[in-house]
């Protein structure tokens, strides 16, 4: 289920970022996007190994749902932590 709760996270997220790219704005998507699309590629890898060794491709359980939640939080803590670093609109500059 983590498989596909990052999947879709990741599509989303480069989808809003080549939109606010047209407009012009930088929301540092584009790491988001990447840190995204690389847990999804390890994923799909680790579902298609453990596939090949007889498990399940896709585990679909509560757990798993709770485990892809939260490794999107992460992603998103990350992302949030990035976007206050580069600040690009400039919303802390201007307030110091």
């Amino acid at each position: 289920m983590w498989l596909l709760v990052l999947g879709y996270a990741a599509v989303i997220t480069t989808v809003l970022w080549y939109v606010y790219r047209a407009r012009g704005e930088d929301l540092c998507l584009n790491y988001l996007s990447i840190i995204l699309w690389g847990a999804t590629v390890m994923f799909f890898i680790d579902s298609l190994y453990s596939y090949l060794n007889g498990e399940e491709f896709i585990e679909i359980s509560a757990d798993a749902a709770v485990l892809g939640f939260s490794l999107l939080l992460v992603a998103l803590v990350v992302w949030l932590f990035i976007l206050f670093l580069k600040d690009p609109k400039r919303v802390f500059r201007k307030a110091l």
